[in-house]
């Protein structure tokens, strides 16, 4: 009998210490996690995603690439003293502009930077990698930020912000350079959302404009009728410019331009 008890006092024993040792480690463990969540909430915190619109992005396609080649090799020659920065609205200079281009900037030395499709973060990769290398030119004439818009709407803070992103990015690579950013060109046959938010894009950009290195101009109600409509002379499919257009805004600009190439 003497012998039973001894062993339920062992087996007692043997439990609560396997109690205690079972409660020790379940408090570690949740002193262990406490700590860790305390760290954790106490890390900074992420940052939101960033506007893809000032992340420098680069394009994949080949023929991207090959224009983007073939302007880092047209600036690589030197001798510019005007750079035309955009997309397939400037890249048009060489096609529907080519007349107005050879009557007004071709004397001054002027390099075309505009790929078709391109939205500003694409612009921004381009900067980076070889468009404005070993360049100093006078003026850059920026008009940028209409393909930030797609099918499924138009963010104003991609466009304005993009914008302001390429225009800061040309002053702190060419600190010599003045920079004239355009206002977004108005789209569209006829008034519509995606015009009217280029256009307020465009105004909120315009807030980095100091009128001392980086200036604003909007000559979009040169393109638009009276009755809000936009000719088909001037944009067949409502964002391209004719040759009309092109004249439009060589000579919209032109009294602006030639006061900050100091003629």
């Amino acid at each position: 009998m003497e012998l039973v008890l001894i062993k339920c006092r062992v087996n007692v024993m043997q439990t609560t210490t396997m109690n205690t040792i079972v409660a020790i480690i379940v408090l570690g463990g949740a002193i262990t996690l406490l700590v860790f969540l305390e760290a954790r909430a106490n890390e900074p915190k992420e940052s939101p995603a960033s506007n893809p619109a000032i992340v420098p992005t680069e394009r994949t396609e080949d023929w991207w690439l090959e224009r983007h080649r073939k302007i880092n090799q047209r600036v690589a020659q030197g001798k510019v003293d005007l750079i035309f920065v955009g997309d397939s609205i400037t890249q048009g200079w060489e096609t529907n502009g080519k007349t107005l281009w050879q009557k007004y900037y071709t004397k001054r030395n002027a390099a075309n930077l505009g790929i078709s499709g391109d939205r500003t973060q694409h612009v921004l990769w381009r900067l980076d990698n070889g468009n404005i290398k070993g360049i100093t030119p006078k003026v850059a004439v920026v008009m940028i930020g209409t393909n930030n818009c797609n099918k499924y709407g138009c963010p104003i803070e991609e466009i304005s912000e993009g914008m302001v992103a390429v225009a800061k990015k040309l002053r702190n690579e060419l600190p010599e350079t003045k920079v004239l950013m355009l206002a977004v060109f108005p789209r569209g046959e006829k008034p519509n959302e995606f015009r009217d938010t280029v256009l307020e894009g465009s105004r909120q950009a315009s807030r980095i404009a100091d009128n001392k290195n980086v200036f604003y101009l909007d000559i979009g109600e040169h393109f638009v009728e009276t009755d809000g409509t936009i000719s088909k002379d001037v944009m067949p499919d409502g964002l391209h410019l004719t040759e009309k257009g092109y004249r439009i805004w060589a000579e919209r600009m032109e009294p602006t331009l030639a006061k900050l190439l100091g003629e």
